[in-house]
């Protein structure tokens, strides 16, 4: 089983990370939202966030509902840190709600890495951009996987369709379940004249 199928929560990545405001002990600042799951959110912020401590964060995703909560700092790593929401009803429901916004939009993506009938499967939902890069040339060059499934893709940018191609052409990876958004683009590029998009990811 992959590290992808471990986890307990599914990071939801962005194309454009969110702008979040922050609030830290008496202190207003910003930051950008590296990803979200429904237990917590990678943020990157100049803030000098504490392990241990709350922070008050706002932000918005799509065309959800402004979410506004208190979170613990978990983790640090530079200025990226670690934030596990802190638990309620209504903080549970608005993350939930952003989540599916995010995806439904576009503006976030979900990567997995599934075994099917003895096959390793790639499953993309929402936003197939170039954001997925690190993660998608893991699971194609590191864990192996045979097919893509983009029956959950919403929208399509060039540098996500590029890393299909290249897993096509180079890897032998089948292109299987295919939303009416990818199929689309999929065949507006390979019509198109001109160097092909994906020559160069």
């Amino acid at each position: 089983m992959s590290a992808t199928e471990q986890r307990k929560h599914q990071r939801i990545r962005f194309g454009v990370p969110p702008v979040a405001k922050l609030g830290y002990g008496g202190l207003g600042g910003q930051g950008l939202v590296e990803n979200l799951s429904m237990s917590g959110i990678m943020i990157r912020t100049d803030l000098e966030l504490k392990i241990g401590r709350s922070v008050g964060c706002e932000f918005a995703i799509g065309r959800a509902s402004t979410f506004d909560a208190p979170l613990s700092v978990v983790s640090r790593l530079g200025d990226l840190y670690g934030l596990r929401f802190q638990a309620g009803l209504i903080s549970q429901i608005l993350i939930e709600d952003g989540i599916s916004a995010a995806l439904e939009s576009g503006a976030g993506s979900t990567l997995s890495v599934h075994e099917l009938g003895g096959i390793k499967v790639m499953r993309i939902n929402g936003g197939l951009n170039g954001e997925l890069r690190n993660d998608f040339m893991h699971a194609l060059t590191r864990v192996g996987v045979e097919e893509i499934d983009l029956g959950g893709v919403t929208t399509v940018d060039q540098a996500g369709l590029a890393l299909c191609l290249v897993a096509h052409d180079r890897h032998g990876v089948r292109l299987g379940a295919q939303s009416p958004c990818f199929a689309a683009a999929l065949r507006q590029a390979l019509v198109a004249p001109g160097p092909a998009a994906w020559e160069n990811p």
